[in-house]
This record gives C-alpha cells, sequence and structure tokens, in this order.
C-alpha cells in the first residue's frame, strides 16, 4: 500500500518532472527536494533526485538519497529498484541483489526487479540458477521474447537443465507473444541506466548475457 497523495503534492511534483524531462536540472531538484521536505511519506521524489544524481556521476549521493527514499516508503519497489542499480554501478553487486530481492518482496510483479537479478546474480555474483528463475519469471510477466529467451537458454544449457516444453497449442516457431512493459525497456551492455535516457540497444550476440539496468522510471510515479 502507498500513501495518499493529495493535490497539491501531486501538482508540484508534476511541475519538477516536467522541469526534469526538459533539462532544466537545476528548478527539477529545487522542486524534488521541496516536495520530498513538504511529504516526507513519499518516496518518488527523492528517487527522481537520485537519478539526476547518478546520471551526473554523483553514485554515492544518489546511494544515499535512494536509501532515505526506501526508508520513507519501503513498499515502493521502484524505489528499491534504482537503489539496486546504484549499487550495481558502484560495485555493491551483493546490495544490489538484496535491493531487487526488496522489490520483488514488494511487489512480485514489478518486472525490471526480476531482470535486473537475473543479470547481477550472473554476470557479477556466478549464481546462474537466481538469474535462470529471474529471468524466467520476468519473461512471464512481460511475454517478452528477445533477447530474454536467449539468455534462458544459454543459462539452461550451462546448467544442464532441459528446455522448457511449448505449450501443445503452439505453432512451431511461435515464441512468446510480446507485452508492452511499460517503463522496463531493455538495455544494452555498458548503457546508462533506464532511468537515464538510452537509445535503443543492438541485439546482443547468440550466447551473449544481459546487463544490468535500473528499469523503473520514476518520473510521473508520485506513489512508486
Amino acid at each position: 500500500m502507498h500513501p495518499d497523495v493529495p493535490p497539491a503534492a501531486r501538482a508540484d511534483f508534476d511541475r519538477a518532472v516536467q522541469y526534469m524531462r526538459s533539462g532544466n536540472a537545476t528548478e527539477a531538484e529545487l522542486g524534488f527536494k521541496q516536495v520530498a521536505l513538504q511529504y516526507p511519506q513519499f518516496s518518488a521524489p527523492l528517487v527522481n533526485l537520485a537519478i539526476m544524481q547518478r546520471k551526473e556521476g554523483h553514485l554515492e549521493q544518489a546511494e544515499t538519497t535512494l536509501k532515505d527514499a526506501v526508508a520513507r516508503e519501503r513498499g515502493s519497489a521502484v524505489a528499491w529498484t534504482e537503489l539496486g542499480a546504484t549499487q550495481r554501478l558502484r560495485g555493491e553487486f551483493r546490495e544490489a541483489a538484496s535491493s531487487y530481492e526488496q522489490a520483488i518482496a514488494a511487489d512480485p510483479r514489478y518486472a525490471p526487479a526480476w531482470r535486473n537479478l537475473g543479470v547481477v546474480s550472473d554476470l557479477y555474483l556466478g549464481d546462474p540458477n537466481r538469474a535462470l528463475k529471474a529471468f524466467e519469471q520476468y519473461k512471464e510477466l512481460t511475454g517478452e521474447d528477445k533477447p530474454v529467451s536467449g539468455w534462458i537458454a544459454e543459462l539452461r544449457q550451462r546448467l544442464g537443465v532441459a528446455p522448457a516444453k511449448r505449450p501443445a497449442s503452439a505453432p512451431a516457431g511461435e515464441g512468446s507473444a510480446p507485452a508492452a512493459p511499460g517503463d522496463a525497456q531493455p538495455s544494452n551492455k555498458g548503457a546508462p541506466d533506464q532511468s537515464a535516457p538510452a537509445g535503443k540497444p543492438p541485439q546482443p550476440q547468440p550466447g551473449s548475457s544481459p546487463v544490468n539496468a535500473a528499469a523503473g522510471t520514476a518520473a510521473g510515479h508520485t506513489g512508486g
């Protein structure tokens, strides 16, 4: 459950979001700080403030801001996922995995947390079993086929797990039906986290693995 958003808080928050999207970082930062001060029950102003700090390369400051955000609103899957993404960028891989798990506990249907948990588990923590479970759950929630299906197949092969059987009714060669995952867009290796602007990623080579990206853009979500 998220706290109710008063109309005044929504208006002030939306104004700061518009500044953020238009590139007016100074006014956006002031706006988010003001909303966070007036309405301490909300995490979203701090999440967006941290996204700006992270984009500017202030990773330690962004992590501190996001820890404040999750302390205010522990049920915000977006805030926990952004914290995990920031921790991953700082090389704090176990802490990042823990934050993604907190996001999943807050909202098991928040697909970006599953995807990011899979990435950090496989590429940084050497835990392909957890990665496989996370990617399979991500695919189930989003219906996304490429490149996730390739990652799942590679992990199954590595672990010696038999490929998942197709439903009997599915025509040969037909993959999962695509679904719009909202703010959860895939990211290429080395690209900024998804809360920052990112270009269209190239398709990974066969057998390649995904790379972590914070998938929940907080802008526009007052209740995270």
